[in-house]
């Protein structure tokens, strides 16, 4: 408990109480983790002035408000807007793309795992908007794992077409090994592989914490506790999974640049699209700086604070979460914006899909013209 805190409860000469009207006092709930306020099972209680109110309730209920009234709605939109968006590149890539190249691989592969991860919202956007928490834990492990999961995976993706884009500039005639269909299926399942591993710890400390809450509390990563070190393994998880496939984003964005440079008379006198994968990348390394950082930033903070070492305040580890909570949703933007990165990475995709929307058009049509005709020929 803060002492400053515990010596102005001492001051105001609080009681020790089993129940006492709610309408009159605000209490402090200590346990072995520290104290915080609530309205029951108190174990000291002060007068409900002002001042107190002040101390106790506005930080208290800041987490509840967060996940209420802004968790709540921005789940549900990125759904709307992702959902539709992933689910037509999934459809346009298995019914329009005829010739797959090794860009189109990695480009299915993030899509498939956006749609997956943008089905679990609707689901934590009802929990959120009614005050609940899963009651199933095998629901919330498979939850939890899906989103860091797709966290995980969608950097390493972008990582992976990075060096594929950079590969085409490099050599334009798709004459090299990595550039070959079957070489990008076996790197997509290596990928997928690298990503479990990294998410495996996660998943054990998810069941310690299931356990430590009698399986009816499902919490999110940072508010884990078990037999994993959830500090290291977060400082661990942000290093390999997060800096060093956004430093390969960089470092393809950077040859590519030098590429193009080398090459820019040349491509002069051809054609310009060699400058689209410079662009791609760009890209995708400032969608990454910018939606993953602070996810990642306070997400350590938010395990760092609860640590015995840190000593801080109850309302500065509640803000702490506030900030925490904010960042969430942020750094899963990139599955509503990542089918633009499909239709710029070129491969005569946007082409195909528009000329299979005409087509479809233009079929309804036909029959719609066909059956009024058949129907003004009736007698």
């Amino acid at each position: 408990m803060d002492l400053q805190l515990f010596s102005n409860l001492l001051k105001q000469d609080v009681k020790l109480e089993a129940s006492v009207p709610l309408t009159s006092v605000y209490c402090i709930h200590c346990t072995d983790s520290g104290c915080i306020c609530s309205r029951t099972h108190c174990l000291f209680t002060l007068p409900a002035t002002p001042q107190n109110y002040s101390m106790v309730s506005n930080c208290s209920e800041l987490d509840d408000i967060l996940e209420k009234y802004y968790l709540t709605p921005s789940y549900a939109i990125e759904f709307v807007i992702g959902f539709p968006g992933n689910l037509i590149v999934v459809l346009g890539y298995v019914f329009c793309l005829q010739e797959w190249q090794s860009c189109n691989i990695y480009l299915i592969n993030l899509a498939v795992s956006d749609l997956i991860f943008l089905c679990t919202l609707p689901r934590l956007s009802y929990l959120y908007a009614n005050g609940q928490s899963e009651t199933m834990a095998a629901a919330c492990v498979i939850n939890r794992y899906i989103l860091h999961v797709n966290l995980y995976a969608s950097i390493l993706f972008m990582v992976l077409l990075s060096m594929d884009r950079y590969l085409l500039v490099k050599h334009p005639t798709r004459d090299h090994y990595l550039l070959r269909p079957r070489t990008a299926l076996i790197v997509s399942g290596l990928g997928w592989l690298a990503v479990n591993a990294q998410i495996a710890p996660m998943v054990a400390l998810m069941i310690d914490d299931l356990r430590i809450t009698n399986w009816k509390r499902c919490r999110d990563y940072a508010s884990l506790q078990g037999q994993v070190d959830s500090f290291s393994y977060s400082l661990g998880l942000t290093v390999i999974g997060y800096l060093l496939p956004l430093l390969g984003i960089f470092v393809f964005s950077y040859k590519i640049a030098q590429l193009l440079h080398a090459q820019e008379r040349a491509i002069q006198r051809k054609t310009t699209s060699f400058k689209r994968p410079l662009r791609v990348v760009t890209l995708a390394a400032a969608m990454v700086l910018i939606l993953y950082s602070p996810y990642h930033v306070l997400r350590n903070i938010r395990i760092a604070s609860k640590q015995p070492w840190a000593g801080l305040p109850h309302c500065t580890k509640m803000y702490i979460e506030g900030m925490y909570i904010v960042s969430r949703p942020l750094i899963f933007v990139h599955s509503v914006i990542n089918p633009v990165f499909y239709f710029l990475m070129g491969d005569k995709f946007r082409e195909l899909l528009v000329t299979k929307v005409r087509k479809l058009a233009r079929k309804t049509e036909q029959q719609n013209a066909s059956a009024i005709q058949n129907s003004t020929q009736d007698p």
